[in-house]
């Protein structure tokens, strides 16, 4: 069996598996053992493995992850999502549509925190559904706002998915996370142009709240100033050079833990709770990364990312069309793939072939660009059917919508990710301007 034969075989293999609902990081570890064994042999397969997994884990770089997650945990345990809703609610409440702007801009604020795109949305879905249903909004731009807004998580810094992009394309994760930040914003106030349209096309499903008097707006952000000042604290410090990735982690998490502690009543069992999750997420992405690693060892062994680039090369594709091709594979993938396997799966066999093609600019920048795209175009897979998590996990609150219901009203902002992704696209300066301004 010829490489790419092999290659194009074992992916059919943990496709296979992923239909019978096998754990991805299991499927990928699975077809990467036993394609590298078969390929190569039993003997290389044993050294590459006694050795892999260590350097894999003892790398100092990864040790970002499960204190990014910790910061997370602390976050929501802090209820920093209830204050920062109170705050945009109390901005935009009293607008047709204005508690499901609010829940989106609490969306994006809280993702700056909590860096998970479902825990944005089942956080934020705690507070914000029980409002906007009180008030008369209909099921489909309820749960559809929060389940949009929700996927702000991975895309607004610091994002757990961005770190793992920046760590595998050998990219400036700090770069990345400035990068992450026009393109983040542009995305919330997308989506609350969505809303308005969808207000104004429909008033009955978005009535207006009563409009808070400015004591009660200033109260509510004063209390958000903790976590504006955390989130400035860790993007600044990275850029700034004051301290690494990691340790902007380990401080972000500090300030958390401290909000969570003087703020949300964090007690021993409450820490408890925070350093399980984080020890179970933590797990679970490293089970991926490890399986990712192994497959990717196995399909360098057949030489197929290389082979495919070749062909890529010689098919007399545009490097626009072949990124073109990449993102709309991204697009029939995120229907059944959740995010993160869908990158760790694909950049190492992308990465290298967006690199060498010329747009125009260097290739850092180009690696960058492509990564904020990917995870822009990931995104818009978490609310896309028939498998958008987060439209699962906000219709599993919302226990009288049904979920056809909930898929109706996330198209509105499926048309707004389409838009941002052609603007994106069309403008690199959009996504680069900060790099080079900071740069």
């Amino acid at each position: 069996m010829s490489g790419l034969a092999a290659g194009l075989t074992g992916f059919a293999a943990l496709l296979a598996l992923m239909v019978i609902r096998v754990p991805i990081g299991v499927a990928m570890l699975s077809v990467g053992i036993g394609g590298y064994g078969l390929y190569s042999g039993v003997t290389p397969l044993l050294a590459f493995l006694k050795t892999s997994t260590y350097y894999q884990f003892s790398t100092y770089s990864l040790s970002v992850i499960p204190l990014f997650v910790l910061m997370g945990e602390f976050a929501t345990h802090a209820g920093m999502s209830r204050a920062l809703y109170r705050t945009a609610a109390a901005f935009l409440g009293h607008r047709r549509g204005g508690l499901a702007m609010a829940s989106i801009g609490g969306c994006a604020a809280f993702g700056a925190i909590c860096g998970s795109s479902l825990a944005t949305a089942a956080t934020m879905g705690q507070v914000a559904l029980p409002e906007m249903r009180r008030y008369n909004y209909s099921g489909a731009l309820a749960t559809g706002s929060l389940a949009a807004g929700g996927t702000l998580g991975i895309l607004i810094p610091p994002s757990v998915i961005l770190v793992l992009y920046a760590l595998m394309a050998e990219q400036n994760i700090a770069k990345m996370f400035v990068a992450a930040m026009v393109p983040g914003v542009l995305a919330a106030l997308g989506y609350m142009l969505a809303v308005a349209i969808f207000v104004w096309r429909h008033p009955e499903d978005g009535p207006a709240g009563p409009r808070a008097g400015w004591p009660e707006r200033l109260g509510a952000l004063k209390e958000t100033w903790s976590i504006i000042l955390i989130f400035t604290l860790v993007i600044t410090g990275m850029y700034r050079g004051w301290f690494t990735p990691t340790e902007a982690a380990a401080v972000g998490a500090f300030g958390a833990g401290m909000l969570a502690f003087l703020h949300g009543g964090l007690r021993l069992s409450g820490l408890m709770a925070c350093l399980r999750g984080t020890a179970s997420t933590s797990a679970m992405i490293f089970l991926i990364l490890l399986g990712a690693e192994m497959f990717n060892a196995f399909l360098a062994q057949t030489q197929t990312p290389m082979l495919m680039a070749n062909a890529i090369s010689q098919s007399g594709m545009t490097p626009m069309m072949v990124l073109l091709a990449m993102l709309a594979l991204y697009l029939v993938l995120g229907c059944v793939m959740d995010s993160m396997s869908m990158l760790l799966l694909t950049i190492p066999i992308f990465y290298p072939i967006i690199g060498g093609l010329d747009f125009g600019m260097p290739r850092e920048e180009t690696l960058i660009w492509f990564g904020i795209l990917a995870v822009v175009v990931v995104e818009v897979g978490l609310i896309t059917p028939p498998v958008g998590m987060n439209v699962f996990v906000i219709n599993g609150m919302a226990k009288d919508v049904p979920m056809i219901e909930s898929f109706r009203g996330v198209l509105p902002f499926l048309l707004s990710d389409l838009v941002r992704i052609v603007v994106l696209i069309a403008f690199p300066a959009i996504t680069l301007g900060l790099v080079r301004l900071f740069g």
